[in-house]
C-alpha cells in the first residue's frame, strides 16, 4: 500500500475549489522552545487536541455546546469529565487505519491522571481544550492560538500535551504549539 500524499492531496483540492494558488503549508527556519522551570512531577499539565472532543448527554445525547466555552475555533471541556462520556464527532481520519472508540488514543486523559497518581507529574488542569482545524494560518495563529494561550494561563499550565488527528490537523496542532513555546509553555 502506497502513503497517502496528503500534501499534494490539499494541493490539488485547493486548485479544484477554483483559488488561484495551491494551498501553501505552514514553514518556519526557527523553532521556539519553552525549558521547564521546575521538574515535571511539579508541573500542571492540559491537553490540547483538534480530535473535536466532546461529552454525552445524561439523556444519550450531546450536551449544550455552549457549555464549553467555544470562542473562535478554541473550546474547553472539565478534565474530570469520566473518560466513558467523551466522543469524537471527528469525520477527518484514516478509517482504514483507526478507530475512534478509545478516546484514549487520541485525547490521553486517563494517562495523565495515571501520571499524576505516579507522581511523574504534578497535576491536570482544570480544562482541557481542543481547536477546530482551519485551512486558515491566519486565523489559527492570530485567533486561536492566542486563545488557547490565555485559557492555558489561567489554568496555571506548565505543559500542554498535544495531539492531532488529521493532516491538517497536525498543521493546527503545530501553530498552536508553536504559539505556546513562544509564550513560555
Amino acid at each position: 500500500m502506497e502513503p497517502v500524499r496528503y500534501i499534494d492531496r490539499t494541493r490539488a483540492y485547493y486548485l479544484a475549489e477554483g483559488y488561484d494558488k495551491p494551498y501553501v503549508w505552514a514553514h518556519f527556519d526557527s523553532v521556539p522552545f519553552t525549558r521547564l522551570e521546575k521538574p515535571l512531577a511539579d508541573c500542571r499539565a492540559t491537553i490540547i487536541s483538534t480530535s473535536d472532543i466532546d461529552i454525552r448527554g445524561k439523556d444519550g445525547g450531546d450536551r449544550d455546546p455552549n457549555e464549553n466555552f467555544l470562542v473562535g475555533n478554541a473550546y474547553s471541556i472539565p478534565s474530570d469529565t469520566p473518560v466513558e462520556s467523551l466522543y469524537s464527532h471527528q469525520e477527518n481520519y484514516d478509517v482504514h487505519a483507526t478507530h475512534l472508540g478509545d478516546v484514549d488514543s487520541y485525547f490521553p486523559i486517563t494517562r495523565l491522571f495515571e501520571a499524576v497518581a505516579a507522581g511523574r507529574l504534578g497535576s491536570v488542569a482544570a480544562r482541557v481544550h481542543g481547536v477546530y482545524t482551519s485551512y486558515s494560518q491566519r486565523r489559527t495563529c492570530d485567533h486561536d492560538a492566542p486563545e488557547i494561550l490565555e485559557r492555558c494561563r489561567a489554568d496555571g499550565v506548565d505543559v500542554a500535551v498535544m495531539t492531532a488527528i488529521c493532516p491538517v490537523c497536525h498543521q493546527t496542532i503545530s501553530l498552536v504549539a508553536r504559539h505556546l513555546e513562544a509564550n513560555g509553555i
